[in-house]
């Protein structure tokens, strides 16, 4: 069968790898990629499991060893074997906003109220700020670092 991104591992590589899971300074989980390429490696003399007895053996699914094999393929044997970064966070609060979430906490509270709740500036706020949601901890999170409470 024809795999799009064939693990062929050099001789060279191939003992790296060994090396690497026999030395034990590997994380468990580059160990677990180390040894599906391994096992996944296409050339003379290598075993060549398909995604299925890899994932079976490995407990995983078979997109994440197919994504094992395609990051070896594209990116080299280090991107394959180091964690991938996380992506990018996108923040609900900005400055603008924060500045109106800060200006509401400072308010007094609202009729029937004792004090201002971290549930109650979120539903203002979004009520305030074009916004279609924001959690009670978004609003608890900025003020910690505002270095403002409720309490």
């Amino acid at each position: 069968m024809y795999k799009k991104y064939a693990v062929l591992l050099p001789p060279e590589q191939r003992q790296l790898l060994r090396d690497r899971l026999a030395s034990g300074r590997l994380t468990p989980a580059a160990a677990t990629r180390a040894r599906i390429l391994l096992k996944a490696d296409a050339a003379p003399g290598g075993p060549a499991w398909t995604d299925e007895q890899l994932g079976a053996a490995f407990d995983l699914s078979v997109r994440s060893v197919m994504r094992v094999r395609q990051t070896f393929v594209t990116q080299g044997l280090a991107a394959a074997l180091a964690r991938r970064p996380p992506g990018p966070r996108l923040h609900k609060i900005d400055g603008a906003i924060e500045a109106h979430l800060i200006a509401l906490v400072c308010s007094p509270p609202p009729e029937g109220y004792a004090r201002w709740s971290l549930r109650l500036v979120s539903d203002r706020l979004v009520e305030l700020v074009d916004l279609e949601s924001v959690s009670y901890e978004t609003v608890r999170r900025t003020l910690k670092k505002t270095n403002l409470s409720l309490g």
